[in-house]
This record gives structure tokens, sequence and C-alpha cells, in this order.
């Protein structure tokens, strides 16, 4: 039998969607995409409470599900990565981060490269450039940027940096829907995603901008008001751009979610877009904010 093309799969996710419930303007059903937002935020905020390793045991199954999800996306164009030497991988330099710091995370990451190309060469030379190409990629976007969440947390008041991040940063998609749905009429990425605008984008900009203002001084020890001001004003920007990233990768696939795990958003990495992407400069940011 030969396989659908893009174009067909495309239709037949549109008539999943259609016939998946009422939805709202952002293409979702929205009640559901609402308490399947709350489960995680709870499960994310509980690990927190409960011990530092708690959370990142929860770093580290969502590095492994987010390898999944990108070899699959991934295999629609062709492009087949390892995903033992990649999800085994992430989890090591999750860990080594935690435990040794950068230093640690950058060289569990080279290892890691290098059991791709042992791993893929053993398998065969046809096709291999092109699959280690596609782990080294998954084992970066997004294994690599997540394992800065464990340095983060690893960090005196970790716990406390971790949360003004993610809160910042989910603060930055509230503020654009909101925004964008009630006055966005310029698109900013039109070929990307449609439904984005730059009165979305001003939106999550002073949004994170008063989240940060309150958050850093609440839960910082040295941190001011300013500070987390300027912080959720440059967190906004990174943030869409990593929606963007993800939008990009995707249409290019011809796929409208990375996966259907998470009801009413898709898949895992359809949510951790823009943390991923973020987290790195709020690692380096609030070093400078709140020092050590």
């Amino acid at each position: 039998m030969t396989p659908p093309d893009n174009a067909t799969r495309r239709s037949v996710r549109a008539g999943e969607a259609a016939a998946a419930g009422p939805s709202s303007r952002a293409g979702r059903n929205l009640p559901v995409a609402i308490g399947t937002g709350v489960l995680l935020g709870a499960m994310a905020a509980g690990s927190l409470l409960v011990h530092p390793v708690a959370f990142l045991v929860v770093i580290c199954v969502a590095a492994v599900v987010a390898v999944w999800e990108m070899r699959q996306a991934l295999s629609e164009g062709g492009l087949f990565a390892p995903f033992v030497p990649v999800a085994v991988g992430a989890v090591s330099l999750i860990v080594a981060g935690y435990l040794r710091g950068a230093e640690a995370l950058v060289f569990a990451a080279t290892l890691t490269v290098l059991a791709i190309v042992i791993w893929r060469v053993a398998d065969g030379l046809t096709g291999a450039v092109r699959d280690i190409g596609a782990g080294a990629l998954v084992l970066l976007y997004p294994c690599f940027l997540i394992g800065f969440a464990a340095l983060m947390l690893a960090e005196p008041q970790g716990r406390w940096r971790i949360f003004v991040f993610i809160l910042i940063t989910v603060f930055s998609d509230i503020g654009g829907y909101a925004v964008g749905v009630l006055f966005g009429k310029h698109p900013m990425a039109p070929k990307l995603s449609p439904k984005k605008s730059w009165e979305g984008m001003a939106g999550s900009i002073v949004t994170c901008a008063i989240v940060g203002a309150i958050a850093v001084p609440l839960c910082l020890d040295t941190g001011l008001w300013w500070q987390g001001a300027l912080l959720g004003a440059l967190i906004a920007p990174v943030a869409t751009i990593g929606d963007l990233i993800e939008s990009s990768l995707k249409r290019n696939l011809g796929l409208k979610d990375m996966s259907n795990i998470l009801p009413g958003h898709g898949g895992l990495m359809d949510r951790l877009d823009s943390l991923v992407l973020v987290v790195p400069l709020a690692w380096f940011a609030l070093r400078l904010i709140a020092p050590y």
C-alpha cells in the first residue's frame, strides 16, 4: 500500500480536529486544554514542592517523551533519529548537569553525540549521515536546552528560580493569547502561525514584564522589581520565537501537532516549545539578578 502524502495526512488531521468538539479562536478545545494545562502545572508545582530531585525526575521523563515525539515527527520527513542513544543521553546530560554543573552538561552531550554516531553506523552506512544529523538535532533541541533547567535547579533557591522562569514564560502565552484574541489585527508570521499578531506580541511583553516585576523580588532574595520587569520583557520575545520555531518545524513536516498525547494541546513539545528556548536565557539572567 502506498503511504499517504503530507497533503493527505493534513486533510485527515483537519477532519479529526473538526470532529474533536468546540474550539477557541486558537483552534483548540478550550475547556479540555485548560484542564490539561492545570494538571500539568499542578504536577510541575507539586514536584517542586516535594523535593528538587522529584522535579529532576519530571524533567527527565519530559525529555524522554520529547525525544520520542521529535523522532516520530522527523520520521514524517524521512529522518530517523536513533532513539535509544538520544534518550539515554538526554537523561544522562540532565543528571550530569544537576550533579556537576555546566561542564558536565556539555561533556555528557558530547559523549552522547559520539554514541549516536557509533549506534547508527553499527546499523549500516546507508542514510547514516542523515540519521546522525537528526539524532544530533533532537539532542540539541530540546534535550541540551532542557539541561539548563537542571543547572538552574541545582543552584541556591533553585526551586524558586525554576518557579519564576516557568511562571513568566507561561504568562507570555496567556498575555499574548488574550490581547491577540481581543485586539490582534496585524499578523506577525502568517506563513508559520497565522493567529499570532504584533498586538499579541505586545501583550506578551507587557504581561511578562508585570509578572516578572512581581515574582522576582517576592521569590528571590536579591532580586529587584525592575530587574524582574526587564527579565520578563526579554523572555516574551524569546518564548514567541520558540513557538515559531516549533511551528516552522511542524509546517515543514506537514504536522498540526507533534503528537496527540495531551488532550486539547497535542504533544508535549507543543507545550515545551517556548520553555526550552527560554530556559538558557533565564538561567543566565537569574544568575546575574540573584548571584550566589
